[in-house]
């Protein structure tokens, strides 16, 4: 059974960093992209970042570019979102997905965690 477990959320203020993990378990994602996606109440949910498979290479949100940093540890089986100079806008749950079933930056993967909140004070 293929699952993805978020961890790492919490509250914080605006301008601290946060380190999100997802840990896969059940099979490897390295020749597969992962990402995040996240979402507000009442919205869908929308792209963060995604890292392809064995190049590695990270595409990102325009509202997040230079702020946050994908990387994957394919020995670990893990996806990370280092999340820095956070604002009230980031508050939202994150999702770690994996396999994409077309488009990186669509929310169509086969794989999803359960969504861990972050929430950014003023």
């Amino acid at each position: 059974q293929v699952q993805l477990v978020e961890s790492g959320g919490g509250l914080v203020q605006v301008g601290d960093s946060l380190r999100l993990s997802c840990a896969a378990s059940g099979r490897t994602f390295a020749n597969n992209a992962m990402g995040w996606f996240r979402q507000t109440p009442g919205k869908e949910r929308e792209f963060v970042a995604s890292i392809t498979g064995n190049s590695g290479s990270t595409y990102y949100a325009d509202s997040v570019k230079g702020r946050f940093i994908i990387s994957r540890d394919n020995a670990k089986n893990m996806v990370f979102l280092q999340m820095n100079s956070l604002k009230v806008e980031d508050t939202a749950v994150y999702y770690c997905a994996a396999r994409p079933r077309g488009n990186l930056r669509t929310a169509d993967y086969d794989y999803w965690g359960q969504g861990t909140q972050v929430t950014v004070s003023s």
